[in-house]
């Protein structure tokens, strides 16, 4: 049988097609590269460029190899481009997703993991913010996300398709053994964005809000690192394929770092003292979020192995440098 990863192509599909293959897994990748990347899909793995939404493409691909689970990633992701575009995020987060699932139970696939976001939660009461946290997001991305989760629950209950939705924090850092890592060139995920900086590959960056109830005033976030994360969803697959019941839960390490933190902790890394904006706040950015991380680890026994955020940043250096060299060597 065959997994399925869509979006498999981009930043945290590609690990996870690393790691369900370094698990002898058979997999296929479904992505229409408008944020991924042919070359990071390894040799091997069967590509089909196409749209996740494409029903009838789906439909297909499930039954040409033999699918017996979906792991999707395919998405919109950045908050403020949802607050200008909300419709492209719901057409592409929610109604696409549910030609997806409908997809899927049509092929009668039993297995779905779904990558959610911290961003259901809008402003949690309290932190470290547990999964029966009521759910308030205050952006149409976390609003987008948050539908497709009502639909899978819904489906689960009509269907014999089990489910796993993993509400992700903050992903960061590369591969450790340097296969691949967040490629897209204008990426917003804060320490891509600090990295490039400190290696001049950007003149500057911005923080946004320094008046937030927080011990500085910037932003609170909780990092996990992108192969930390890989794991969970190999750990959720194997949850589902013992006969796990459907099942919600967060992925981060219940700490949190501020923004400025960050910054200080990739100029110490880096050896580089690069400068900085102070913005006004974004519209759809909560003040703190940390993830409660203890059903992930009890119910899927799922163990992170780089909770260092030192080592995160240095892999994200690393990383950077390598896109670098590679944008080089291709370029005419």
């Amino acid at each position: 049988m065959t997994v399925l990863v869509t979006g498999g192509a981009g930043y945290i599909g590609s690990h996870m097609v690393l790691e369900l293959l370094d698990a002898g897994e058979k997999v296929v990748v479904l992505d229409n590269l408008s944020t991924g990347f042919r070359w990071a899909i390894p040799e091997g793995v069967p590509l089909v460029v196409g749209d996740f939404g494409d029903r009838d493409l789906v439909t297909s691909v499930i039954a040409d190899h033999a699918v017996d689970a979906i792991i999707h990633f395919a998405a919109k992701i950045v908050v403020p481009e949802s607050v200008s575009d909300p419709l492209g995020y719901y057409e592409n987060n929610t109604s696409k997703a549910r030609s997806l699932i409908a997809a899927a139970v049509d092929a009668k696939v039993q297995h779905f993991i779904f990558s959610s976001t911290a961003a259901v939660y809008g402003n949690p009461q309290a932190n470290p913010v547990t999964e029966d946290e009521p759910l308030s997001p205050v952006s149409p991305y976390g609003r987008s996300k948050l539908m497709a989760e009502w639909m899978l629950e819904d489906v689960s209950k009509a269907h014999d398709l089990r489910h796993v939705v993993l509400r992700y924090f903050n992903v960061a850092g590369a591969d450790p053994n340097g296969r691949t890592g967040q490629s897209t060139a204008n990426a917003t995920h804060l320490i891509k964005v600090a990295v490039q900086t400190a290696l001049g590959f950007r003149s500057g960056m911005e923080v946004f809000g320094t008046d937030y109830p927080t011990p500085d005033g910037s932003c609170l976030r909780d990092y996990i690192q992108v192969s930390d994360l890989a794991r969970a969803h190999m750990d959720a697959l194997r949850y589902l394929r013992a006969g796990g019941d459907s099942l919600t839960c967060n992925c981060g390490y219940a700490r949190g770092y501020s923004v400025l933190d960050v910054i200080d902790v990739v100029k110490r890394v880096s050896g580089v003292d690069f400068p900085v904006k102070i913005s006004g706040r974004r519209p759809g950015d909560p003040a703190a979020i940390v993830a409660g991380n203890d059903r992930a680890r009890g119910k899927l026994n799922w163990q992170p192995r780089h909770d260092d955020l030192d080592g995160i940043v240095r892999q994200a250096l690393d990383w950077e440098r390598r896109l670098h060299n590679r944008r080089g060597e291709e370029a005419p």
